[in-house]
């Protein structure tokens, strides 16, 4: 059912891959991550890559860092699970471009895995900026997008970079896609869905969507609070603190 190419249908053996994965994953205040189930879901595109003998370089944003000195944003929470679970070493990049980044993927060998340093760091990420996704793309020979959470935006890491390097997608994209398609046209039912987060503005059409198909539609997380207003149940001064 997915209509794009994926890591499968072109030739990555041996390649250096620039994989973008979507870690934005929670964190306590201590750095610790509460839940890295992100984290194992992009496992089955890193090992098909590696089973390629693939140079491997992964990149990812995580929260809304101030700025590159926001620690607390940082990515190397991550490069360190990650080295549990694939059971092998992790190098963790302290920066997702200039001289530091361009040595490691330079010295990359097949098999090898490096994560950079939080996207977000730079603020030409989110800038969609040309420049920005040139220097990400020299780090590599092939793009593979893997990040479903992130997909609609118009960022340097989802948009420009493509326009730099043959890219196509990760297995978990595809799996999300197929997924969410089958479940818009041929839904079992009880068809139960359940929206959370925070940001309305980016599921509005989802929602309209669902209501036309599904039997019962559940939303939560701080998106609810919206509605809650709306019904009266919670007053503006107190909604607008959560």
């Amino acid at each position: 059912m997915f209509t794009k190419k994926t890591v499968r249908d072109i030739d990555v053996r041996g390649k250096r891959v620039l994989l973008r994965a979507d870690y934005n994953v929670p964190l306590d205040s201590k750095g610790t991550i509460t839940d890295d189930y992100r984290i194992k879901k992009s496992l089955s595109t890193i090992q098909y890559l590696l089973d390629q003998d693939c140079k491997l370089i992964i990149c990812s944003h995580l929260g809304r860092p101030s700025g590159p000195n926001d620690t607390k944003n940082s990515l190397f929470p991550i490069a360190k699970r990650l080295k549990e679970l694939l059971n092998r070493d992790v190098e963790f990049v302290p920066d997702c471009v200039g001289e530091r980044a361009e040595k490691v993927s330079a010295s990359l060998q097949p098999g090898q895995v490096a994560l950079l340093e939080n996207l977000r760091f730079h603020p030409e990420e989110e800038r969609d900026d040309e420049a920005f996704a040139k220097q990400l793309a020299s780090l590599a020979d092939i793009f593979v997008q893997d990040g479903f959470g992130v997909v609609h935006r118009a960022h340097a890491s989802t948009d420009a970079v493509t326009h730099y390097l043959p890219s196509v997608a990760g297995l978990l994209l595809e799996n999300e896609v197929d997924t969410i398609t089958n479940v818009m046209i041929n839904p079992g039912r009880p068809l139960v869905a359940v929206i959370g987060g925070s940001k309305i503005a980016d599921k509005i059409d989802i929602l309209y969507r669902f209501i036309d198909i599904a039997d019962m539609v559940a939303i939560g997380g701080a998106m609810a609070n919206t509605f809650l207003l709306a019904e009266g149940i919670i007053r503006t001064t107190w909604a607008s603190k959560v």
